[in-house]
């Protein structure tokens, strides 16, 4: 009896432990959740990221959203009157490139240049820097469109920076450059170049006139007056490209730029267009631009700082002259004494080489100057006639 009820409560012990393990195997399978009206439960653990894949990004957690695209706005009245003017004048903007010759005898390397220019007339010709073109073998322009076409060099000044090419092969559709005036420019006016700056073909950049009335230094001991100073952007290639105002007419022609690194600091320099149009003409028709005169022979200026003199030291006079009708007399350096010295023009003073040619040069050919003269302690007022001393 007692051993049949030990082996009944053995049974039993086993029966419980067997179904005991076997709820335990059940609830571990993966899809195995609560029976019943209960919600099945939710695992808010984060999920593990996936092996990325090498060479391939990883969109792990990336979302992809679409970029916010806002609808064009209208263009402000500054921008549309920019973007007309540059289509209105583009077209009358070239590109000018040269090359000079080399000669291997004489161990001479040839070069080229570029530069810029714009469309003068009809006729084909282009306004350029006398820079740009000298000593050049071989000129070519290119327009706005087509293939660049040869031209030939007019002629020019070097005492203007200004020089005119003419095309051989002149296209129909040539547009010429709009010209204004010089004279009524107001410091802050906007300013437009147009150019090629590092053979970047018609480049567009914009600023303010900064100032009016700069000298700059040409040939000869010259200055060029009346300089339009801009910090429009002017670099290398912009030289003899044009200078605009804001209805795209002609004020200067850009030449030269202040910078130490030969690059744009903002202080660029235009011939004023005055002056442009006051030589072209007489270098289409002759060659050259006329270099007014009297007939006289300067100092050096540095004599006249030695001996502390004001003004321009007579040096030599010109056989049969203005300067030697009007009785000027000039330095004997065997007896070491100093004749005339010019300290006035029309009443302003005369300082310098420069002083003397822009004022010879606002009197112009043809017409009679007056100059101050002074001598030792005298001064005195002489009348003279202005020539061209390209005649003579």
């Amino acid at each position: 009896m007692t051993r049949g009820c030990l082996s009944r409560a053995l049974l039993i012990l086993f029966l419980i432990a067997a179904a005991w393990w076997a709820v335990g195997k059940w609830s571990q399978q993966p899809d195995w959740s609560p029976q019943g009206n209960q919600a099945p439960s939710r695992d808010f653990s984060p999920s593990p990221s996936p092996t990325p894949t090498p060479g391939r990004p990883s969109t792990a957690g990336s979302v992809a959203v679409a970029p916010l695209v806002i609808p064009e706005g209208k263009l402000g009245d500054w921008e549309k009157s920019n973007i007309e003017l540059f289509r209105s004048v583009a077209p009358s903007v070239a590109a000018i490139t040269v090359e000079k010759r080399g000669d291997p005898l004489r161990g001479v390397s040839g070069m080229q240049g570029a530069g810029s220019g714009f469309v003068w007339d009809k006729a084909g010709h282009i306004i350029t820097n006398y820079h740009v073109i000298a000593g050049a073998d071989i000129v070519q322009v290119q327009l706005h469109a087509g293939e660049p076409i040869k031209a030939k060099v007019v002629g020019g000044s070097p005492l203007y920076d200004i020089a005119v090419v003419q095309l051989v092969d002149v296209p129909d559709n040539l547009q010429p450059i709009a010209v204004g005036n010089s004279k009524t420019l107001q410091v802050g006016q906007a300013t437009y170049a147009i150019g090629n700056p590092f053979g970047l073909s018609r480049t567009l950049t914009t600023g303010i006139i900064s100032a009016l009335e700069r000298h700059l230094p040409t040939a000869e001991g010259r200055e060029v007056r009346g300089v339009i100073q801009t910090d429009a952007s002017i670099n290398p290639g912009n030289s003899g490209g044009p200078l605009l105002d804001s209805s795209g007419r002609l004020i200067g022609v850009n030449t030269a730029i202040f910078s130490e690194s030969g690059a744009s600091a903002g202080i660029g320099f235009a011939i004023p267009v005055d002056l442009v149009i006051r030589n072209v003409p007489q270098i289409i028709a002759t060659g050259r631009a006329a270099r007014p005169g009297i007939g006289i022979g300067a100092a050096d200026e540095r004599l006249a700082t030695r001996l502390g003199v004001r003004g321009v030291i007579v040096a030599g006079v010109t056989p049969g002259s203005p300067a030697q009708q009007a009785g000027l007399v000039p330095l004997d350096p065997a007896k070491k004494t100093v004749g005339d010295i010019i300290v006035g023009l029309n009443g302003k003073p005369v300082l310098t080489v420069a002083d003397l040619a822009s004022g010879l040069d606002e009197v112009g050919i043809g017409n009679e100057a007056v100059l101050t003269v002074q001598r030792g302690n005298q001064k005195r007022e002489v009348k003279t006639r202005v020539i061209d001393l390209q005649d003579r």
